[in-house]
Formats: structure tokens, C-alpha cells, sequence
């Protein structure tokens, strides 16, 4: 009985130790912060979505010269995947909306919050609709979904992070219920942001 009470712990262990292994290896990894939620995928190095709120948080510290920082278990992009090409670490929740403390400033600059983004992209059309974004939560609270989309074959850098093809914002106006839904070509823009408005599909707000 004590022989076959063993095994039976002796097993139980083992699959424990199984499925730490599976999860630990697996590709893709779900997290959720006080700033932000996605979906990165390891294989690719960068996320598939980010979730945030934008609710009129007041401006009480300044980024300075805060840079973006690697999580330890999560395999991510990291320095070198932007160095001498035309890519930005571009934020996915953004910093100026999350600025009320250190803290939720701080997690914008995790690599998980972070795109190989179109340095013309991040610093035009995008920069604007995240400015549009702050003068509309001063109404009502936003819902906001970035999804990130990718070519297949996948398109990668040399250092191996992928490049997304294109990337959606979805707006959600929290009072109104009312949904507004944009798409960006990761590439310099030739249309300003209020040109780029889809029509907002309800099976792509599921996350």
C-alpha cells in the first residue's frame, strides 16, 4: 500500500513538472498589468494585441530619459532589434496617458507594451490619434484594442523580431457605446489618421 501510495505521488509530481514545462515553453503568453493586457507571441517577438484603458489620468511625472526594459521569463524583442534601421519602440499603451505616477509610467516601457513600429508611423498619424485619444477621454472613458498584424511568410529584422505588416486601433467610447476602429500600414503614412477609419467589426473586439 505505502509502495503504491508513492507512485501515485511520484506520478503527480511528474505531471506537475510536465506542465510547468509546457507552459514555460509555450509560444504565446497572456499578462495583465495595472496599465496594460496582451497577447505577445516569443516566436515572433512582439505582441499580438494590448488592451488599456484611457480615462483623463492628470500628468504628475515626466518620462525623462526612461527607456524600455525586458521581462525576465517572457522572451521578448529587446536594444538591438531597433538599432540603425528605421524602426521605433513603439508604445502600444502610451506613456503620456499613463503618467499620473512612476509606476504605471514605468510599465508602459516594459518590452511587452513595445512594436516594431515605423519610425515615420510612431512619430506622425499614430502619435496623433494617441493626442485625439486623450481629448476624447476628457468626455468619457475609452476601451482601447491595438491589434497586430503580420505577412506570412513572417517578414523578420536580422537580429530575428518580427515586422508587423499592419497594425488596428479599436476605440471603444465607454458612455456612448459607440466603437471607432482605425487601420495603419506600418510604413510612412501617405493619409492622415482620420482618413484611415474601417468599419468597426464586433467579432474582432473578442480578446
Amino acid at each position: 500500500m505505502k509502495t503504491i501510495t508513492l507512485m501515485k505521488k511520484l506520478f503527480n509530481l511528474i505531471a506537475i513538472l510536465l506542465i510547468g514545462i509546457a507552459s514555460y515553453g509555450q509560444d504565446t503568453i497572456r499578462v495583465k498589468n495595472n496599465v496594460f493586457e496582451t497577447l505577445y507571441s516569443q516566436s515572433l517577438e512582439q505582441p499580438l494585441w494590448i488592451k488599456y484603458r484611457s480615462t483623463n489620468r492628470p500628468t504628475n511625472v515626466n518620462r525623462g530619459a526612461m527607456d524600455f526594459y525586458k521581462e525576465a521569463s517572457v522572451k521578448t524583442s529587446d536594444a538591438d532589434d531597433y538599432k540603425a534601421n528605421i524602426y521605433d519602440k513603439g508604445h502600444g499603451a502610451p506613456a503620456a496617458s499613463f503618467s499620473d505616477n512612476m509606476e504605471n509610467l514605468k510599465q508602459t516601457f516594459s518590452y511587452l507594451n513595445c512594436i516594431l513600429q515605423d519610425q515615420y508611423l510612431n512619430r506622425g498619424e499614430w502619435r496623433l490619434l494617441e493626442e485625439q485619444e486623450r481629448k476624447w477621454d476628457d468626455v468619457e472613458n475609452l476601451s482601447v484594442l491595438i491589434t497586430i498584424h503580420f505577412d506570412k511568410p513572417v517578414k523578420r529584422i536580422p537580429t530575428n523580431a518580427a515586422i508587423p505588416s499592419y497594425l488596428e486601433k479599436h476605440i471603444y467610447f465607454e458612455k456612448s457605446g459607440k466603437w471607432k476602429c482605425f487601420v495603419f500600414l506600418n510604413q510612412k503614412p501617405q493619409y492622415k489618421w482620420t482618413e484611415l477609419e474601417k468599419i468597426c467589426e464586433p467579432s474582432e473586439h473578442k480578446k
